[in-house]
């Protein structure tokens, strides 16, 4: 038994080594289905409740008109609170200046040359590349878009019959467990969003009223930052700190000031993050959180900061899918939460 585990186990790890380096380099095909299945699992509800009352058609157009106008609408949020912020820190660069020339003067004076180090890579070539590179972002991005919205298309107008195609290609207990799954998957991610959402919108309320009672410049857009960014778990929180503290160096210039902005933002962080959001999600997406945090980086390393985000309900997906097969069940105890609520079992 043993060396048939060990076989099982190293048949596994090069199968896994082989998919994630496929997904690596095939980037371009495999993300933009991840999102669209992702949205699928969102929006499927609202499109299956449509087209029990008009033509399926009209349903889809409308589910589609509705994902859109809320992208588009997140979008822009993201936009405006890191456009005011920019600009206005562009205006006030100045005000930074001090700053430099004393962190520098401190790195210097224990050994440490920056200056020239920065002068060596900081110039207009590398100015006119990072734009070139910010431009072809904003092209791949949109690109990505359009071709995930053209897969949610496909996905929407082919859900009904999923069963119908499971039931004829696969045997009679596979073809449940897949749709059983398949649901109790949908069921997790639009849990996780609900929770997510719930959780993005107390930490961004909280950060704007901190920052508007603390009298730190830009507290409605702080509050959207931090909205937006509690999306990608670790990540997102940390860029939403560490932005109004670099503002808070130049804007009250006391260490004391810029220390106790940088606390009180963690522990609004570490409060909602950590205590009151698993509170709410409850056991059906308690997940190891040491996971959660490989799950980031991995995804990250895979598929840059698109990868930060949809990490955590690839994982959730792959946990219950697990779940739902006796073979692999032991993964998902030893990682998740509970068993699903329809437990498969042999005869």
């Amino acid at each position: 038994m043993a060396p048939d585990s060990t076989v099982r186990t190293a048949v596994g790890l090069i199968a896994a080594a082989a998919v994630s380096a496929a997904l690596y380099q095939a980037s371009e095909v495999f993300a933009p289905l991840a999102l669209a299945l992702f949205i699928i699992a969102i929006v499927w509800p609202l499109q299956n409740w449509l087209q029990a009352r008009m033509p399926a058609l009209l349903a889809l157009a409308i589910t589609m008109a509705v994902t859109v106008v809320v992208c588009l609408g997140f979008a822009s949020l993201i936009v405006w609170g890191f456009g005011n912020v920019g600009h206005a820190l562009i205006a006030d660069a100045g005000r930074y200046q001090p700053l430099y020339d004393k962190a520098i003067e401190w790195l210097e004076s224990r050994g440490i040359s920056v200056a020239g180090l920065w002068a060596e890579h900081f110039n207009m070539s590398w100015v006119l590349r990072q734009a070139g590179y910010l431009t072809s972002r904003v092209n791949t991005t949109l690109t990505f878009w359009l071709i995930a919205l053209v897969y949610v298309i496909l996905g929407l107008m082919e859900v009904g019959d999923l069963r119908r195609k499971a039931e004829r290609f696969a045997s009679p207990a596979a073809a449940r467990i897949l749709v059983e799954a398949s649901e109790a998957t949908a069921r997790k991610i639009r849990k996780y969003m609900e929770v997510r959402t719930l959780m993005s919108l107390a930490t961004g309320v909280l950060v704007g009223a901190f920052a508007w009672a603390t009298g730190l410049q830009f507290a409605i857009e702080w509050g959207v930052i931090a909205f937006a960014l509690n999306y990608i778990p670790f990540i997102g929180p940390f860029i939403a700190t560490l932005f109004p503290t670099l503002l808070a160096m130049a804007q009250f210039q006391t260490w004391e000031a810029v220390v106790g902005v940088f606390v009180c933002l963690n522990i609004i962080q570490f409060v909602v993050g950590s205590y009151i959001e698993p509170r709410l999600s409850g056991a059906v997406l308690a997940i190891s959180p040491s996971l959660v945090l490989f799950a980031v980086f991995f995804w990250t390393f895979l598929w840059g900061l698109f990868g930060a985000f949809i990490g955590v309900p690839i994982v959730i997906a792959i946990l219950t899918f697990c779940s739902f097969y006796p073979s692999s069940r032991w993964l998902a105890d030893l990682l998740g939460g509970p068993a699903p609520e329809k437990p498969y079992r042999k005869g």
